[in-house]
């Protein structure tokens, strides 16, 4: 099968402590997986590029399945690969990754024991610089994969990203779309993106990345897309949380402001990763950056309603489309 799109990137197994209701113990998770999720509400041809060890539940894979996501690119390689991922939200929604001991101790729950020894992946020193064992590899990559209309890399340590970039640009794929990992957004590796962005079709990172990239000498977000829209990318996408997104045309020199869907906000894991997800399946089909980003949009609003990768796709027929025409009334031009 050749998908029209493809989320590439690290999948997990998801420890949550939601702002209300029960914990979530081991369930899939990860950046692609969410992206797929949300695109999954526009698109029906997704697959994943991805690794995991012998010990994912194989059952997960039935249930990508049966919302029509293709997984021939996920590779299982031999042994366990640690791929939980543990977050917590307190009433603020504010996210923390670390100490889940003291986090279930607050709130009086007994501590599951499949989280016993785990630290946080930033504080796993040796993947800082080395590549994490469950990112893909362009040497596994289906050949079909590499016809697809469209790709999104996800957060990957930027060596890895780089080569996605390079396979996927060799195979002259039309639509490639970066989520940036905060680890390598600071000023030292500005430069660098050189390599990334010429030629991308859009570079999608947070305000707070995108900050920390310019620290210290600037503050005004659009003169940060427009130093990265010279660099190659037709599109920069800022993601804002609460705030929206801002959009920013390289070619057409032009600005828009997206403020986010009012919705009531459940579980916010994953609402960036559905953003990019909406946005690729939007842009895929239409070519029209202003209506992929209010997909994006409304897609990010649908994923924190409820909670899960696919929640999105589990809502009522209909909705998304009447958010997407009183989101597309609701952009404004700068």
């Amino acid at each position: 099968m050749i998908p029209n799109i493809l989320f590439a990137g690290r999948l997990n197994r998801e420890y949550i402590l939601p702002v209300e209701g029960t914990p979530i113990l081991d369930r899939a998770g990860g950046s692609p997986l969410y992206a797929a999720g949300a695109a999954a509400v526009w698109e029906k041809e997704i697959a994943l590029l991805a690794r995991v060890g012998e010990d994912y539940p194989r059952q997960w894979f039935e249930n990508f399945k049966q919302y029509q996501i293709n997984i021939e690119g996920i590779q299982i390689i031999p042994g366990s690969l640690d791929l939980r991922s543990f977050r917590a939200y307190s009433e603020e929604r504010e996210l923390a990754r670390s100490n889940p001991v003291r986090h279930f101790a607050q709130r009086e729950l007994s501590f599951p024991k499949a989280l016993l020894g785990y630290r946080p992946p930033e504080k796993r020193e040796k993947f800082k610089v080395e590549r994490h064992p469950a990112t893909p590899l362009v040497t596994e990559i289906p050949a079909d994969y590499l016809q697809s209309k469209a790709l999104h890399i996800a957060p990957l340590d930027f060596k890895s990203q780089g080569q996605l970039l390079t396979a996927f640009r060799a195979a002259s794929a039309n639509i490639i779309t970066l989520d940036p990992l905060p680890q390598y957004m600071n000023p030292s590796r500005r430069q660098d993106l050189h390599l990334f962005l010429d030629g991308l079709t859009a570079f999608m990172p947070s305000e707070e990345e995108l900050r920390q990239l310019f620290w210290g000498e600037t503050h005004d977000l659009w003169e940060m897309a427009e130093e990265l829209g010279d660099f190659g990318s037709q599109l920069i996408l800022i993601k804002r949380g609460k705030a929206g997104q801002l959009l920013y045309d390289a070619q057409a020199k032009k600005r828009w402001e997206l403020p986010a869907y009012a919705s009531r906000v459940a579980d916010p894991t994953g609402a960036g990763d559905a953003f990019c997800g909406g946005f690729l399946a939007g842009f895929q089909q239409t070519e029209d950056p202003l209506r992929a980003a209010a997909q994006g949009n409304v897609s990010a609003s649908l994923s924190m309603e409820g909670s899960g990768p696919f929640y999105p796709t589990e809502v009522l027929p209909g909705l998304a489309q009447a958010r997407l025409e009183a989101m597309i009334g609701m952009i404004r031009e700068i």
